[in-house]
């Protein structure tokens, strides 16, 4: 058995369901991403990479780290040519805090590898509520909002008592004792009081952006026939 026999990309997922596979590189070697890549390459496909820690990179081989577009803080790389960004942004990525912010960035490179525009709002978590308020009518012009929070994750909560936007939250394992690991912070937002908010796994910035895409596309599938 080879490297090549522990993999088998599914290429036509994007025409199935809209959006790409992307290969999750956490418990994956080095060799099995380098095959991975391979792979892609002898298709001319581009590839999402999540959970890719500089290690790992600097494990790959020097061809395939020349082609990777790789972000140390999200731990994401983009492989291929990339997609041109939208200039006008769909999605606001909303940050409680800093710590945070690599959550955040997970959904905001998701975002930009499949070519949404997207603005990353950070630092504004209930702990200094005048900092929520200040971005609150930016939060608003976007249609679809994440809002990525640890701790007590209260702010998932009070961004949909604000906004129409459809609100994604996704819990963190941000925070000190109960708090750390992200259970509170996903109970906090499983019982959120504030109506209709979608919630997605502890740190899944990537799922929260698929969510979003969902989204975006099933309102352009509605927009385009009125287009006619």
């Amino acid at each position: 058995m080879t490297t090549k026999d522990e993999f088998l990309l599914d290429f036509g997922r994007a025409e199935r369901i809209g959006l790409e596979e992307a290969i999750y590189c956490a418990g994956k070697s080095a060799e099995q991403i380098d095959a991975i890549l391979d792979a892609a390459a002898e298709r001319g496909a581009r590839f999402l990479l999540t959970r890719l820690d500089t290690a790992k990179v600097e494990a790959l081989s020097a061809a395939h780290r020349r082609r990777l577009d790789h972000c140390p803080v999200s731990r994401t790389a983009f492989f291929g040519e990339p997609r041109p960004v939208e200039a006008k942004a769909a999605v606001a990525v909303v940050a409680a805090g800093t710590s945070d912010v690599p959550v955040a960035r997970e959904a905001l490179r998701t975002l930009h590898y499949q070519g949404r525009g997207a603005t990353l709002i950070a630092d504004v978590g209930v702990a200094g509520l005048w900092r929520l308020t200040q971005r609150v009518e930016d939060i608003r012009a976007h249609p679809v909002v994440i809002v990525a929070a640890g701790m007590d994750a209260a702010l998932p909560s009070v961004v949909g008592g604000l906004v129409a936007s459809p609100v994604i939250a996704v819990p963190t394992s941000v925070g000190y004792g109960v708090a750390e690991g992200g259970h509170t912070a996903l109970n906090s937002v499983l019982a959120s009081c504030a109506p209709g908010i979608t919630v997605v796994n502890i740190d899944n910035g990537y799922g929260a952006a698929c969510a979003a895409l969902r989204l975006l596309h099933a309102a352009e599938r509605l927009v385009r026939p009125a287009e006619r």
